[in-house]
């Protein structure tokens, strides 16, 4: 019995310990499969990264534009340069851009001991980035005249392919090659002669990037009612410089123009534009002790974060004069002309790459059973912004081709004008479509386009400060109704003029007869208003101002630049077709508004009775 009992519980045993065994292995069964479900999900959201190769070589529009207007000469050198140039960024520059945006500079105002230091600490990479900006003579380039009046458009088109992996490094540049630009308008004095080798140098040793430090506590774009700065002239002719320089970009750079009053012998300043006058300065000396100036602190921007923008204080900082005293705004103008067409390349640059890379991502990504390349909405939706993008490219090619002329003496009266216009107008139109494009280009992406790690929020980021710096769309359309007056209407004929004859260049092409002809409507419509309005008081016009500058920016981009482009004898059916498309939007939106009433003393009441609730 007792044997049979052990046998019996031994065989209850054994069978408790087959019921425990199966139920763990059903257990680890059940995980495996959760395990694996869970891969299956992680590997179902899983998305090829999207990628763009030489930016120069995938760019067919840039490298139509080259062989249509170079010199055979220049454009043989130029090719082979811009080839090399485009490997360059993908395989060394473009990684160092994303380490800018991980590494955004540091502020450090005492060191260890208390001793207040003032140190803005920036990354190895950009530092690498100077050093490359010297190499690639990305200022250099456009002083040295090399290709004469091409240099200036082939330093615009390095710029343009530099920009969206410069990891924010364009923004020094700008202000760069506008120090430079000024110095070189004052005829290079002594003084200055060796800020401007520096600043032009392709050495990068001696290489100097510059400042711009204008804006003050009173706000930005009015530097005449705003700026606070005092001069104090001292024995040796020398200036000492006294207030405070609310943002300063690029604060790590090695030099800076700014403006400022300067004090008569009872210490009083002649009040607005007529008492600023424009200075030199060093902001470290030779031993790298900063020139006295005082670091309050870095802005916390929403973007271009890679770069430091500080709040300064001058408390006695040696400058030298560098305008006619009183002249210190009509000086800067050649450094704010500069800046604005660089402010124009990062847009055209930032609305290229993004659209680069929606069309990657377009012909790997998967959804609803197919790669997104064959929904015809989605690729709808990336060629109108394909559309924008080759305007604005086309209208950039003509500013820096006039800018050219004018720097080589080559430009007529006409070309000069033209050119004074066409800034502001580029600056302001394209500073509004970089963001409109940026935003819509991120929702292609889907979710992943939200997610910081893919670098698309940088983008984004970066491009909304276009409307901003250098004078907002507003400001700039001012601007543009400046421009007109002070010519006293000559500018606007030498606008319409040019836009006729580059039509005419269209006119025998069948395929753009409905681009030609829109444009032509366009144009009686732009006349019919200021017929109209030619009596009108300064409101109306001011209301109309920004309405006007698109139209202008659109009749000039569109109908002026993408038909002439699309009539040549090599064009494809590609740029016909974006021709056709950009004269499918309204081209004279002012023209529509006026007949709407958008203007005048009444609809300016009922403006300020919609914002601010007056009844």
């Amino acid at each position: 019995w007792d044997s049979c009992q052990m046998l019996t519980i031994k065989g209850i045993n054994t069978t408790v310990e087959q019921e425990q065994q199966a139920s763990m292995k059903e257990k680890q069964v059940l995980e495996d499969l959760e395990m694996h479900l869970a891969r299956r999900e992680t590997e179902a959201l899983f998305q090829e990264q999207p990628e763009t190769g030489n930016q120069y070589l995938e760019d067919t529009l840039l490298q139509s534009y080259l062989k249509t207007h170079l010199p055979p000469k220049v454009l043989e050198e130029v090719h082979q340069d811009l080839v090399r140039f485009g490997n360059r960024l993908v395989s060394k520059i473009q990684p160092l851009s994303w380490e800018c945006e991980l590494n955004p500079p540091k502020f450090q105002q005492y060191d260890a001991w208390g001793q207040r230091v003032d140190h803005i600490h920036t990354c190895s990479a950009w530092k690498r980035m100077k050093e490359i900006s010297a190499e690639e003579g990305l200022i250099a380039e456009a002083y040295e005249k090399r290709y004469s009046n091409w240099s200036r458009l082939y330093q615009a088109v390095k710029l343009y392919l530099f920009s969206s992996s410069s990891g924010g490094f364009s923004c020094p540049l700008a202000m760069t090659d506008g120090a430079a630009k000024v110095i070189e308008s004052l005829g290079v004095p002594g003084t200055l002669k060796n800020a401007f080798d520096r600043l032009t140098s392709r050495d990068p040793k001696k290489f100097w990037t510059s400042g711009q430090w204008m804006t003050e506590r009173r706000g930005g774009s009015d530097v005449a009612n705003g700026t606070e700065t005092v001069a104090r002239k001292q024995p040796d002719g020398t200036y000492r410089l006294y207030g405070f320089k609310w943002f300063t970009s690029a604060a790590d750079s090695d030099m800076t123009l700014t403006l400022a009053r300067i004090a008569d012998a009872e210490g009083q300043c002649t009040q607005g534009s007529r008492g600023l006058s424009l200075f030199f300065l060093r902001v470290r000396d030779e031993e790298g002790k900063l020139n006295s100036i005082q670091v309050q602190r870095l802005k916390d921007k929403l973007g271009t974060r890679q770069m430091a923008t500080a709040e300064l204080w001058l408390q006695g900082a040696k400058a030298e004069l560098i305008s006619a005293e009183g002249r210190g705004v009509a000086t800067i103008s050649n450094m704010l002309n500069i800046t604005r067409i660089h402010n124009v390349i990062g847009a055209v640059a930032s609305m290229r790459r993004m659209i680069s890379l929606s069309r990657d991502y377009a012909c790997k990504r998967v959804a609803f059973g197919k790669l997104l390349k064959d929904h015809p909405l989605h690729v709808q939706t990336i060629a109108r912004m394909e559309v924008q993008v080759r305007g604005a490219f086309l209208l950039l090619m003509e500013i820096v081709r006039l800018l050219g002329l004018a720097e080589t003496n080559l430009a007529s009266e006409q070309e000069q004008l033209l050119l004074r216009l066409l800034v502001p107008v580029a600056k302001l139109y394209t500073g509004k479509q970089a963001s409109a494009v940026a935003v819509e280009a991120m929702e292609s992406f889907g979710g992943q386009g939200y997610m910081e790690d893919t670098g698309l929020p940088v983008i984004l980021r970066d491009t909304l400060v276009l409307s901003i710096w250098e004078g907002t769309t507003n400001i700039l359309s001012l601007d543009v109704l400046r421009s007109l007056a002070k010519s006293q209407g000559q500018v606007m004929a030498v606008f319409l003029s040019t836009v006729q004859r580059k039509l005419e260049l269209a006119s025998g092409t069948k395929e753009l007869s409905p681009a030609v002809q829109r444009t032509q409507e366009a144009i009686r419509s732009l006349r019919q208003f200021m017929a109209a309005t030619g009596s009108e008081q300064a409101l109306t016009m001011e209301l109309a101002a920004r309405d006007f500058s698109y139209s202008l920016a659109q009749i000039y981009t569109g109908r002026a630049l993408l038909v002439e482009h699309a009539a040549r004898p090599d064009a494809s059916s590609t740029d016909v077709c974006a021709a056709l498309r950009w004269c499918n939007q309204e081209l004279c939106p002012v023209a529509v508004e006026s007949e709407r009433g958008s203007y005048g003393a009444g609809a300016a009441l009922q403006d300020s009775a919609l914002v601010f609730g007056n009844s």
